[in-house]
């Protein structure tokens, strides 16, 4: 059974940084590639797609976290992060890790639709 543990949420002021860190267990085998992302949802706002890597590394970013989100794996994809600098209190949400299958040919990207696999959540929140 496919797990995803993320965490490294918190409390930060304006400009600073935090580092979301997602666990992933239970692909068999676990080397089978996949697209890995991270969601968040605002308080009574829709998910929204922040950052999603192929199974190679190429990565992809929203527009309104470009330049400073970066989303990185390691070479097996049991661990996925994502670096948050330069935080602002529009960042203020949840963030939820996820993980989908990967298709030859089609990017990974940030749809939610294509992941079937999803953390619990981690809260991040920005003041002014």
């Amino acid at each position: 059974q496919v797990q995803l543990q993320d965490g490294g949420g918190g409390s930060v002021q304006s400009g600073g940084s935090l580092r979301l860190v997602c666990n992933v267990y239970g692909y068999t085998p676990s080397t089978s590639r996949r697209c890995m992302a991270w969601f968040r949802r605002a308080p009574g706002g829709a998910r929204e797609g922040v950052a999603a890597i192929s199974p190679l590394g190429l990565p992809a970013s929203g527009a309104s976290v470009k330049d400073r989100f970066t989303i990185s794996q390691d070479t097996t994809q049991r661990w996925v992060y994502l670096q948050m600098d330069d935080l602002r209190p529009e960042d203020t949400a949840t963030y939820y890790c996820a993980a989908g299958t990967f298709t030859r040919g089609r990017s990974c990207g940030l749809m939610d639709s294509q992941y079937a696999y999803w953390g619990q959540g981690t809260q991040v929140s920005v003041s002014s």
